[in-house]
């Protein structure tokens, strides 16, 4: 049965070899577990001593807390050595876990740092669940449940900014506006709450006006102001995805290859080289932009050009944007309106390529009909005007707009419809105040307030709700 007193190990560095491999421990057998298997060297002058000391095991040796320890990994079952290792000792509750914790820093490769995993869970240890680290820093008080949240984004951000954000929630700054407005409410909560109990003698405190005041002022206002960045700090954290759609041969592949700086993708003048969607993500000004180029859109007969079709088509309309890319030299074919026709309801950014082939501005001329958010003319061969369209997309994105990271920020989706239930109940409440509503209505909106909060930071989290966000994690973290 698995509990939260096991003490729990893991792998806690990427798979593949490295200067270094961490095995984690972690729970009140830590110390235990590591004396069996460690045994510690220390430069004496008495040779004799120290081969002493070692063969009579480590029984007698006591760690210091944050300390380092220099030592051989040993298996206790024949005595022979797994790895030259440190030993980082951590005595709760100054611990990322706030338990007792162990990090075994042997070499990085992967026989070794499994052997060493494997030696440790024999000696008592369990092997630690996805997120199972970060989840009793959160269940010990260490950390609430926003912190705990921002641990993946740091891990997973793809730019300085996606990491900005990420240490800005890891930092407490959403924590701290959320405790801010259950403050608030419970504050409120409380007047009333008396009233309720003790009408006569509270009744006189409780001023409908000042409430709807103070509720406006400390919640409602700050409320909408922190769900009104979602969107700017969404498009940083996680990024947009645009796919580049056009017939075959019009140069999607040589504007991937421009837009990453290498030769990603293959490119000759054969129709259908590109048969499957490849991907590559950009940091552009901060923003993630994953880009896809696809499959050549026309009729065929070829069974696999088929399939490549039909994968371009279900992702270009999955995508948050589609650049849709037209010779700029030649009049829009057949096939150009029928694309058009697949892709219309997206949010499009016209691409004529292919400026280079012709002596003047005149370029294919779109239809009236056709809607798209902007247009731009490149030459993907030589590099003209791929700068316009970067900042095209940025336009379209929201990156124009400044994100202050000093301040709180909803970059998760999750924390957004909890913060607008929140702020729907508040405002329940002053409509219930203005139109003279009884007071135990008004408890069960303000609570209904506060439990929304609670949510967000963990208070009142179910345990499903935990097994989802900590399921996100790698097995080490």
């Amino acid at each position: 049965m698995i509990t939260d007193s096991d003490t729990i190990a893991a792998i806690a560095t990427p798979a593949g070899r490295g200067g270094i491999g961490i095995v984690k421990i972690s729970g009140q057998g830590a110390f235990t577990i590591v004396k069996a298997v460690f045994r510690p060297l220390k430069k004496r002058r008495d040779e004799a001593k120290e081969q002493s000391r070692q063969d009579s095991g480590v029984q007698d040796f006591k760690f210091q807390t944050h300390r380092l320890y220099y030592g051989h990994i040993i298996d206790p079952k024949n005595n022979s050595l797994l790895d030259e290792v440190l030993i980082s000792a951590m005595k709760a509750p100054n611990t990322y876990t706030r338990e007792d914790v162990v990090e075994i820093n042997a070499h990085g490769g992967a026989v070794a740092i499994h052997a060493i995993l494997e030696l440790v869970l024999s000696k008592g240890a369990r092997l630690a669940e996805p997120g199972e680290f970060t989840r009793r820093a959160f269940l010990n008080g260490r950390i609430d449940l926003t912190q705990a949240e921002a641990v993946i984004d740091v891990i997973n951000a793809r730019t300085q900014k996606n990491l900005g954000l990420a240490a800005a929630q890891m930092g407490g700054k959403l924590k701290n506006r959320v405790a801010q407005f259950k403050s608030s409410l419970v504050g409120i909560l409380t007047h009333v709450e008396a009233a309720i109990d003790f009408p006569e003698d509270v009744e006189d405190l409780i001023d409908p006006e000042d409430t709807i005041n103070a509720l406006q002022k400390e919640v409602v206002v700050p409320l909408k102001d922190l769900i009104r960045n979602y969107i700017d700090a969404h498009v940083f954290r996680d990024g947009i995805s645009v796919a580049v759609v056009g017939r075959p041969n019009v140069g999607k592949s040589s504007l991937l290859n421009q837009l990453v700086k290498k030769d990603r993708a293959i490119v000759t003048d054969l129709p259908g080289t590109t048969r499957d969607i490849i991907e590559e993500t950009l940091n552009l000004q901060g923003i993630p932009v994953v880009i896809s180029d696809t499959a050549g859109l026309h009729p065929t007969e070829n069974p696999i050009e088929k399939i490549g079709i039909e994968k371009t088509l279900a992702h270009a309309n999955g995508s948050d944007l589609v650049l849709f890319m037209v010779e700029a030299h030649r009049p829009l074919g057949t096939d150009d309106h029928l694309i058009y026709e697949k892709i219309s309801s997206k949010s499009i950014i016209m691409v004529l390529n292919k400026m280079d082939l012709i002596s003047t501005d005149s370029t294919t001329t779109l239809p009236e009909d056709w809607r798209f958010e902007d247009q731009v003319r490149i030459s993907a061969l030589y590099d003209r005007g791929i700068d316009q369209l970067k900042e095209k997309i940025i336009k379209l994105a929201g990156g124009k707009k400044p994100l202050d990271l000093n301040a709180a920020i909803v970059p998760n989706l999750r924390h957004k419809l909890l913060l607008e239930t929140s702020l729907a109940a508040a405002e329940a409440v002053i409509k219930r105040l203005q139109n003279g509503t009884s007071s135990e209505l008004v408890a069960i909106h303000l609570q209904e307030a506060i439990d929304a909060l609670g949510l967000i930071s963990g208070d009142t989290a179910k345990v499903d709700v935990l097994d989802e966000i900590f399921s996100r994690f790698c097995v080490g973290k």
